[in-house]
C-alpha cells in the first residue's frame, strides 16, 4: 500500500507515566496556551462560552469537545463526565462534538499527536478535561460575581445551577457570554475524590439517544452530501501487486457509473451511488503486476515462522540469568511451539471516507483515529499543507485497531481519486470511498501470523530452572513513521510486549525476536501483542504449575512480581470460588494480563456439547485500572473484549491460497453467536491509582483461560488457534 509519511513524527512523545504526574497547573497552562480553533472563536464573539474543551450555549447545553475517536468504547461519555464532575453540571445539559483536526490543542499527551490508541484516551485526559471543566466552572463563578456585585467566594454551582445564599441564581446559559470575558484561571481548583458525584459512580452514555433511534449521519457509511458520488476499488487479488491496465468498457455500460479512475493501490469505479459502482467494478478487466506479489499459502508461511523460532534471533530486552546453562543442565527440558493466525478487524462498519478536494483545501468526514497523520499524509498528496486540511471525525462502528493506521492509506486512496478527477478537469464534488464487508475482510492490515517456541527446564521436582523464548513475526512498526521511538534495535515493541516482561519471578529467562517479511500489510489489533504473547505465558503457566504438582492459582500467586496482577488474581479466583468444586461436566481455568497498564484476570467456566465443541458458559472477571471513571462502561469494554477475544480463539482465522485470501465475508469469517457468548461477571478493583485503559485489556486473558480450561477436562493445551482446527468449536 502508500506510505507517504515515511518520515518519524517530530512531536514531543512524554511517557504515559509522565503525563498521569502532570499537576493541574501544567495543564491549566496548556489551556491557556493553546489557540482556540476557528468554530471556537466564532463562538466567543456570540454569548456563548467557548474553550478549547468545552463550550456553553445560550440554550444551555454544555458541548464539550472530544479529541479521541468514539468507536464503541464510550470515550465521549468518559471524558463528558471528567467536564461534567469538575463543572458540576447536570448530565442532561451535556452533549459532546468531536473536536477539529488541530495537533496544537487536541494532541494526546501519550504520544504527542492528536489520536486514540494503546487504551490511553481516559488515562491521557484524565487530568485536562477535569481541569477544563474546573476553568469554565471558576469563570462561570467570577461572571455570575462580577454580575450580581458579590463575592465569588459566597456563589456555589451545583446541577448546572449558579447560586448565592441571597437567592440569586442563574443558569449556565444565562451567564455563558459574561463568563467568556473572564480571565481563564491559571490553576483552577480540582476537587476532591471524596467530593465525586460522577467519577466512579455513574453517568449516561452520551451517544446512547442517538444510536438507539437511529439517528441520521451518525456514522461515516452514513454521510450524504448533495452531488456526491461513491466509489468503490478493484484491489489486486494478491497483496503487493499493482495495476498495470484496465479495460472498463463494461463497467461504463452501467446506468450511473460516472468515471473509472486508476490508483496505485487499484482501480476505482465511480457512480451516482454505491450499488452501480459495485457492480460495475464487477465488470472490470484488470491487469495486475504480481512479480513482488505474496505467492504463498498461510500454511507454507505458518511453518517458514516456526522454523525461524529454532534459530538464534534478536535479543529481547528483560532477558537475565544463564539460560543456557540452566536448560543444559535441567533434569527435564519442555519444548513448545505455538502458532498464531493472521486476524482481520471486522468492525461492524467498514472503512468509508468521504472527500472534498477543491484544488486549496480538502475536507474529509470519516470516524478518523490518527488525525495528525491522516492530515499530513492527505496533504502530501494533494500538494497542500497540513492546516489546509479539514477532517470532521464521526462516530466509528468499531475499529479494533483498524482505523489507526500509519500510512493512512484510505485518506491517501480517497484524496488520490479526487486529485484525479480534479486535474482531469472535473469539478469539484464530495467523493465517498466506500469498502464493502469482502473489501474488509480481503484487503489486509491483520493482526500479524505469529510463532512461538518456549523452551523450558526443570530440575527433578518440576521446578522452574530457566526459560527460552523466541517469536517470529511481521513487523507492525517497520517502515512506518513510529519506527524510531517503537522499534529499537530491531526490536518491535508491538511484536513482543508482555513476553520481555514476564510477570512472573524466573530464575533465568532469554527472548529472542525474528522479524519475518511479507508483502501482507499488518497493523495491531485490540490488545496488540498481548493477544499472542499473553495467551503463551498464561498457558506455559498452567503447564509449569502442573509439572510442578500445585495449583493454578496459588502457583501464579507465589511468582508473580505486581501486587496489582495479584491483586486480581486473587479478586477472580475468590468470585469464581475457585477451589470449589464444579458440576459434573465442568472445567475451568484462570489466566491473567497485564496490558496498557491494567490488569485483569478472567476464570473461564466450560463445558463440552454433544459434538465435542467447547461451550463457555461463565466468565469471572476482575479489573484494575485506577480510578474507575465510569463502572458501567468498564464493565461494558470487558464484557466486548471478552467477547471478541473468545470469537477469535473459537473461530477466526485469515488463510491464504496461492497468496489469495480464502475468507470474504462472515460465511467464511465466522463472528463469535449469541449462543457462544458466556454469562459474565465483571468486578472492579477500587482504585486510587491514575485511570488506564479499559477499552483493550480484557482480551487477552479469556484465550489462555478457555484454552487453560480444555487443558484441565482433557490434559493437553491447544497450541495451534483456532479452536476450530481441533473440533472444538
Amino acid at each position: 500500500m502508500l506510505h507517504l509519511l515515511n518520515k518519524p513524527l517530530e512531536a514531543a512523545k512524554p511517557s504515559r507515566r509522565t503525563f498521569l504526574k502532570m499537576s493541574a497547573g501544567t495543564l491549566g497552562g496548556l489551556l491557556l496556551a493553546a489557540k482556540m480553533p476557528g468554530a471556537a472563536k466564532a463562538a466567543a464573539e456570540s454569548d456563548e462560552f467557548a474553550q478549547p474543551f468545552v463550550h456553553i450555549r445560550p440554550d444551555n447545553k454544555v458541548v464539550v469537545l472530544i479529541k479521541h475517536l468514539d468507536k464503541g468504547q464510550g470515550t465521549a461519555s468518559g471524558l463528558a463526565t471528567l467536564v461534567a464532575e469538575e463543572l458540576d453540571a447536570d448530565p442532561a445539559q451535556i452533549e459532546t462534538d468531536f473536536a477539529p483536526a488541530n495537533v496544537e490543542v487536541y494532541k494526546n499527551l501519550a504520544f504527542g499527536m492528536q489520536g486514540t490508541g494503546g487504551s490511553t484516551a481516559i488515562a491521557n485526559s484524565f487530568l485536562q478535561y477535569r481541569t477544563a471543566g474546573a476553568a469554565a466552572k471558576a469563570m462561570l463563578v467570577a461572571a455570575a460575581a462580577e454580575e450580581w456585585n458579590l463575592p465569588a467566594a459566597e456563589i456555589t454551582v451545583a446541577n448546572g445551577v449558579v447560586s448565592h445564599t441571597s437567592g440569586r441564581s442563574a443558569s449556565f446559559g444565562e451567564l455563558a457570554g459574561r463568563a467568556a470575558s473572564q480571565e481563564v484561571p491559571a490553576e483552577p481548583a480540582l476537587k476532591s475524590p471524596a467530593d465525586w458525584i460522577y467519577i466512579g459512580k455513574s453517568f449516561p452514555r452520551v451517544d446512547v439517544p442517538a444510536k438507539t433511534s437511529g439517528a441520521v449521519g451518525l456514522y461515516g457509511m452514513d454521510h450524504q452530501a448533495e452531488n456526491m458520488l461513491v466509489a468503490v476499488l478493484a484491489r489486486p487479488p494478491k497483496f503487493g501487486a499493482t495495476p498495470v491496465s484496465f479495460d472498463d468498457a463494461e463497467a461504463r455500460k452501467v446506468k450511473g457509473v460516472v468515471d473509472v479512475v486508476q490508483v496505485p493501490s487499484g482501480v476505482a469505479v465511480l457512480a451516482t451511488s454505491t450499488w452501480p459502482a459495485i457492480k460495475a467494478r464487477q465488470l472490470l478487466s484488470v491487469t495486475w503486476d504480481e512479480s513482488k506479489a505474496e505467492q504463498r499459502g498461510t500454511d507454507e508461511m505458518a511453518a517458514e515462522l516456526t522454523a525461524m523460532t529454532a534459530t538464534d534471533g534478536l535479543p529481547i530486552p528483560g532477558s537475565h540469568g544463564d539460560t543456557d546453562g540452566a536448560l543444559a543442565n535441567a533434569a527435564k527440558v519442555i519444548e513448545v511451539d505455538y502458532s498464531f493466525p493472521f486476524l482481520a478487524h471486522a468492525p461492524m462498519e467498514p472503512l468509508d471516507i468521504t472527500v472534498l478536494f477543491d484544488g486549496s483545501s480538502a475536507t474529509f468526514w470519516t470516524g478518523a483515529q490518527f488525525q495528525t497523520i491522516d492530515q499530513m499524509v492527505s496533504a502530501s498528496v494533494l500538494g497542500l499543507t497540513p492546516d489546509k486540511i479539514a477532517i470532521e471525525t464521526t462516530w466509528a462502528g468499531g475499529s479494533f485497531g483498524r482505523r489507526a493506521q500509519p500510512d493512512s492509506h484510505y485518506f491517501a486512496e480517497a484524496a488520490l481519486i479526487a486529485k484525479a478527477r480534479l486535474d482531469a478537469g472535473h469539478a469539484a464534488q464530495p467523493i465517498k470511498v466506500v469498502w464493502t464487508r469482502e473489501d474488509d475482510i480481503k484487503g489486509g492490515y491483520y493482526r500479524p501470523m505469529v510463532a512461538h517456541k518456549a523452551r523450558i527446564g526443570l530440575d527433578d521436582k518440576g521446578n522452574l530452572l530457566g526459560w527460552r523464548h523466541s517469536v517470529a513475526s511481521k513487523s507492525i512498526m517497520k517502515g512506518t513513521s513510529f519506527e524510531s521511538f517503537i522499534v529499537k534495535d530491531g526490536i518491535d515493541a508491538t511484536s513482543v510486549e508482555g513476553i520481555g516482561e514476564l510477570p512472573y519471578d524466573v530464575p533465568a529467562f532469554k527472548a529472542e525476536l525474528h522479524n519475518a517479511e511479507t508483502p501482507v500489510p499488518v497493523l495491531w489489533w485490540r490488545s496488540v501483542g498481548h493477544t499472542h504473547t499473553g495467551y503463551v505465558a498464561e498457558t506455559m503457566i498452567d503447564r509449569l504449575a502442573k509439572e510442578a504438582g500445585e495449583d493454578p492459582l496459588q502457583y501464579r500467586l507465589d511468582r508473580v512480581k505486581n501486587p496489582r496482577l495479584a491483586g486480581v488474581l486473587k479478586l477472580a479466583g475468590e468470585k469464581a470460588g475457585w477451589g470449589k468444586p464444579l458440576p459434573e461436566g465442568r472445567f475451568r481455568g484462570i489466566a491473567a494480563v497485564e496490558s496498557f497498564q491494567s490488569y485483569v484476570a478472567e476464570v473461564a467456566e466450560i463445558s463440552f456439547r454433544e459434538d465435542g465443541t467447547v461451550k463457555v458458559e461463565k466468565v469471572i472477571c476482575a479489573v484494575d485500572c485506577g480510578i474507575p471513571i465510569n463502572p458501567d462502561n468498564i464493565r461494558a469494554q470487558m464484557e466486548g473484549g471478552i467477547g471478541y477475544g473468545l470469537g477469535a480463539i473459537l473461530r477466526n482465522e485469515i488463510t491464504m491460497t496461492d497468496g489469495e485470501v480464502d475468507q470474504e465475508n462472515f460465511d467464511t469469517y465466522l463472528p463469535i453467536r449469541m449462543t457462544d457468548m458466556p454469562e459474565i461477571e465483571v468486578h472492579i478493583v477500587p482504585s486510587e491509582e491514575a485511570p488506564t485503559g479499559a477499552g483493550e485489556p480484557g482480551t487477552p486473558p479469556i484465550g489462555p483461560a478457555v484454552a487453560n480450561a480444555i487443558a484441565a477436562a482433557k490434559g493437553e493445551w491447544i497450541t495451534d488457534l483456532p479452536l476450530s482446527k481441533h473440533g472444538l468449536a
